[in-house]
């Protein structure tokens, strides 16, 4: 997963991780454990939505909070990503988002909905976060 190596430093330290030094991200179980750590932080801070998360865990999680702070009324996830001001967070999100309906219907051999997985975002106040 790619993790910027001060947020690398700044989970470690959350989560507890003892003497850890950027370099060991190249370590594939510390790195999906950083990694991990951090979209599911980020996922918490931003109410479970699948869609303001991938948007934070691309652009930064203090990002998609003024995003939602401008929206009037709450709106379907597929907007919102859409209104998302970054060619490259807006990408993202939509092949994120997809590729993980696609393969969750493969693992499950159920379908699966995009729609539900994109959910609704509703506008909040811009709040400071103690993400790292």
């Amino acid at each position: 997963m790619q993790v910027m190596p001060e947020t690398a430093k700044r989970v470690a330290k959350k989560i507890g991780l003892p003497g850890f030094r950027p370099s060991q991200m190249s370590d594939i179980d510390t790195n999906v454990l950083l990694g991990t750590s951090y979209l599911s932080m980020i996922l918490t801070d931003l109410d479970s939505s699948m869609t303001l998360a991938t948007a934070g865990y691309n652009a930064g999680p203090g990002r998609p909070k003024r995003w939602r702070s401008t929206l009037t009324r709450p709106v379907e996830g597929a907007i919102f990503a859409e209104t998302i001001p970054f060619n490259e967070t807006r990408t993202y999100v939509k092949n994120v988002l997809s590729n993980a309906t696609y393969y969750s219907a493969l693992m499950t051999g159920r379908p699966q909905s995009l729609k539900d997985r994109l959910g609704k975002v509703g506008p909040e106040a811009v709040t400071p976060d103690d993400l790292p």
